[in-house]
């Protein structure tokens, strides 16, 4: 985080990070697209249109006085690229970790949130984290939910979490997680971004 106070502005750095596929891209455009501002979102994907290095995007609320800039990003799933995540995350104040409820996709979850392990260390219980169960709407009785994935989470070790349902392609719980994430990283303003002038 950054604070300029001679010109009142608050630098913030947002990741969303997980397996590949899981919906992270989905989920930031819709994110964009909700607050007018698609525009504004980079994504470098290859030719089937999937993010090869990362997406990255700015969204700025105006408050009386201050104005608080987020600098998104979402790390590239594909393992190829593995070498660009760690500057991806470096200054990050809250990560919304995609899970895909798949089923099958149990063991790239688990394999996504190890790496992050390795990169922060118990470091990682300090940062503010939303996890995100993406792809609800399967029809899968076994999707998985938070019981499934607490045994491998260490959920104890947290200061600051939280499990929401999301539906990256419709936009069910984007903005929600957007906005528990942000109440996270400043938890005495409990910020109403609608509230805020874009």
């Amino acid at each position: 985080m950054i604070l300029d106070y001679e010109n009142k502005k608050v630098h913030v750095k947002v990741v969303f990070y997980g397996p590949a596929m899981s919906g992270k891209t989905t989920s930031i455009k819709f994110l964009f697209s909700y607050f007018g501002k698609e525009k504004l979102l980079e994504s470098i994907e290859n030719s089937v249109g999937r993010t090869l290095f990362f997406d990255f995007g700015v969204l700025e609320f105006k408050g009386n006085e201050w104005e608080i800039k987020f600098l998104i990003y979402s790390s590239t799933g594909q393992d190829f690229y593995a070498s660009t995540r760690p500057a991806t995350l470096r200054g990050v104040d809250g990560i919304i970790f995609v899970i895909d409820s798949q089923n099958d996709r149990l063991n790239q979850n688990i394999r996504s949130w190890n790496e992050l392990i390795s990169l922060f260390g118990n470091s990682l219980y300090q940062i503010p984290i939303v996890f995100a169960l993406n792809k609800d709407d399967i029809e899968d009785s076994n999707k998985l939910d938070e019981k499934d994935l607490t045994p491998y989470f260490e959920l104890e070790k947290f200061r600051n979490f939280t499990f929401i349902k999301t539906q990256a392609i419709a936009g069910m719980g984007i903005i929600e997680s957007f906005e528990k994430i942000t109440n996270s990283i400043f938890p005495n303003l409990l910020l109403n971004l609608n509230a805020l002038k874009v």
